[in-house]
């Protein structure tokens, strides 16, 4: 059975960082291609950042792009998002993905198409 345990949440003040990290069960981790998305309350989950199967091909939502970066390590099977200047807004439960593609980076947005899910680590910024 697939799995995918996300760790690295907590609350951090306005400005400061996390890092979130995706630890996948899935032997072929290295032909999947792996996601960030997150949903605050009330609000639908939103794509936050996507990283191809080999890791050549990343891609951001405009609300985190030059402040967040997501890279994985295919040997430790294991996906991470790098945070900083974290914001109130950034506030939501943050959920890992995989989806068993070769496709690029920015073909990945859409939560629909993936086929793996953890249960997410809650981030929480306070202003």
């Amino acid at each position: 059975q697939v799995r995918l345990v996300e760790s690295g949440g907590g609350l951090v003040q306005a400005g400061g960082s996390l890092r979130l990290s995706c630890r996948s069960s899935i032997q072929t981790f290295s032909s999947y291609g792996m996601g960030w998305f997150r949903q605050a309350p009330g609000k639908e989950r939103e794509f936050v950042a996507s990283i191809s199967w080999v890791g050549d091909s990343t891609y951001y939502a405009d609300s985190v792009k030059g402040r967040f970066t997501i890279s994985r390590d295919n040997a430790r099977n294991t996906m991470y998002l790098q945070m900083n200047n974290l914001k109130p807004e950034d506030t939501a439960i943050y959920l890992c993905s995989a989806k068993g593609t070769t496709a690029q980076a920015g073909e990945m947005t859409g939560y629909g198409a993936y086929d793996y899910w953890g249960r997410g680590t809650q981030v929480t910024v306070s202003s």
